[in-house]
C-alpha cells in the first residue's frame, strides 16, 4: 500500500509545498517547528483543505483539486494520533476505544481484543486523568485502530513526555507499529527519533519538502544544508568548488579535498564533531587551531577551536572526543586538526 502526497497550500507569507510517497512501514517527516509538518498531516486527514494537488491512498483519491474530490475525514480511512492524544476526558478507557468502532455488531469483542493487544487490562474503567502517559497513548492508538485505518499519522507522539517516560513509551509504540500493515507517517523535529524509528525520511524546510531518502542516507550523506543541520551536524562552513574534488571552506580559511562528489550547486560543507581527528603537524586537510573552550560532558569532552578563518574572519569548529583521548593531549593551547576527506559533507542550499 502507498500514500502519495502532492499538495500546495498558502497561508499568506507561508507556503506549503509537500510532495512525497510513503510505502508500508514508518516514514519520517522531519523539520523544525513551523515548517509545515502538522499542516501536511491535517491535509492528509481531511482536517484542512489544500489549495491544490492530490492525495492518493493506494490509488484511491482522498483529495484531487482538478477532479473536485475532497473526501470527509470519516471516509478517508486515516488514523490520526494528535500530540495530546485527544482522549475524551469524560469517558473511560473502554468507552474511548469503543468510540472508534464503526459497527455496533461485535463492538464489545473488538474493544476487549484491543484492550488485550495494547496491554490495557485493569484500566478499562479508568479515565484519562488516571492513566500514565504510556497508557494514554496506547488507549489513543487502540481507539484509532478500532476504526480499521489504512494509514496512520503520528504528530510528535513523544513531545508531551519527560525523558524517562518517553523512552519507555517509544519502545512500546515501536512494537505496536511493527504490526501495522500500512504506511505510517511519523512527524518529529527530533533526529534521534527518526534514526530509531523510521526507515525513510522526508525533510521539510520552510514549507517545502525535499526528496524522500533513507534514514541511513540522511545521516551518512545529507544533500542539502537544511538536511545536514536537522541531522545534527554542528560544523558547517560556506564553500565554493575549486574543481578536481577540492573546495574552499570560506569560514574556516582552508582548501580541502573531499572524497564525495561535489554537487553542481555547492554552497556549504559540513563535518561532524566526532569525525575530526588530532594530527601530528601540517598536511592535506589539516588546520592549525587554537583551543577556545573545553566543555566536559558526562561521557565525552567538547572542545571549541578557532580556525584560521576565511573571508569573514574568525570561525569555530566543535570537536567531540572521548574523555581519555582529550586528556592524552595534555590540554594544549593549540593543535593541528585533520578533516578527513571521507568525513566531509558537500552540500547545496536546497
Amino acid at each position: 500500500m502507498s500514500l502519495i502526497v502532492d499538495i500546495r497550500k498558502d497561508f499568506g507569507k507561508f507556503r506549503l509545498r509537500a510532495a512525497f510517497e510513503a510505502q508500508n512501514g514508518i516514514t519520517g517527516l522531519l523539520g523544525a517547528s513551523g515548517c509545515g509538518k502538522s499542516v501536511t498531516l491535517k491535509c492528509i486527514a481531511g482536517i484542512q483543505r489544500p489549495d491544490a494537488g492530490t492525495i492518493l491512498l493506494d490509488g484511491r483519491p482522498l483529495f484531487d483539486s482538478q477532479r473536485h474530490i475532497d473526501l470527509p475525514p470519516q471516509k478517508r480511512r486515516v488514523g490520526y494520533l494528535f500530540q495530546n492524544y485527544a482522549l475524551f476526558p469524560n469517558m473511560t478507557v473502554q468507552q474511548n476505544i469503543a468510540a472508534g468502532v464503526r459497527e455496533r455488531r461485535g463492538r464489545d469483542e473488538t474493544v476487549a481484543g484491543l484492550v488485550r493487544s495494547f496491554h490495557l487490562e485493569g484500566t478499562e474503567h479508568k479515565y484519562p486523568r488516571q492513566l500514565s502517559g504510556g497508557q494514554q497513548q496506547r488507549t489513543a492508538l487502540a481507539r484509532i485502530l478500532a476504526s480499521r485505518p489504512e494509514v496512520l499519522l503520528l504528530d510528535e507522539p513523544f513531545s508531551a513526555l519527560d525523558s524517562y517516560l518517553k523512552w519507555q513509551v517509544e519502545l512500546e509504540l515501536s512494537d505496536l507499529l511493527a504490526r501495522f500493515p500500512g504506511p505510517v507517517l511519523f512527524v518529529t523535529h527530533d533526529r534521534d527519533e527518526v534514526h530509531r524509528n523510521c526507515k525513510n525520511v522526508c525533510v521539510l524546510d520552510h514549507g517545502k519538502s525535499q526528496p524522500l531518502q533513507s534514514v541511513h542516507q540522511l545521516f551518512q550523506s545529507p544533500a542539502t544544508l537544511s538536511a545536514c543541520l536537522l541531522s545534527g551536524c554542528k560544523n558547517i562552513s560556506r564553500a565554493r568548488s575549486l574543481g578536481d574534488g577540492r573546495l574552499e571552506a570560506l569560514d574556516w580559511g582552508a582548501v580541502l579535498r573531499c572524497a564525495a562528489p561535489l554537487p553542481r550547486e555547492l554552497s556549504h560543507v559540513g563535518v561532524r564533531a566526532h569525525s575530526l581527528r588530532p594530527a601530528e603537524g601540517p598536511g592535506e586537510n589539516r588546520l592549525l587551531c587554537r583551543v577556545e573552550r573545553v566543555v566536559e560532558e558526562v561521557f565525552s569532552t567538547v572542545v571549541m577551536l578557532s580556525t584560521p578563518g576565511g573571508r569573514q574572519g574568525f570561525s569555530q569548529l566543535r570537536v567531540e572526543w572521548p574523555k581519555a583521548e582529550w586528556a592524552a593531549l595534555e590540554q594544549p593551547e593549540q593543535l593541528w586538526l585533520e578533516l578527513p576527506p571521507e568525513a566531509l559533507l558537500p552540500l547545496s542550499e536546497h
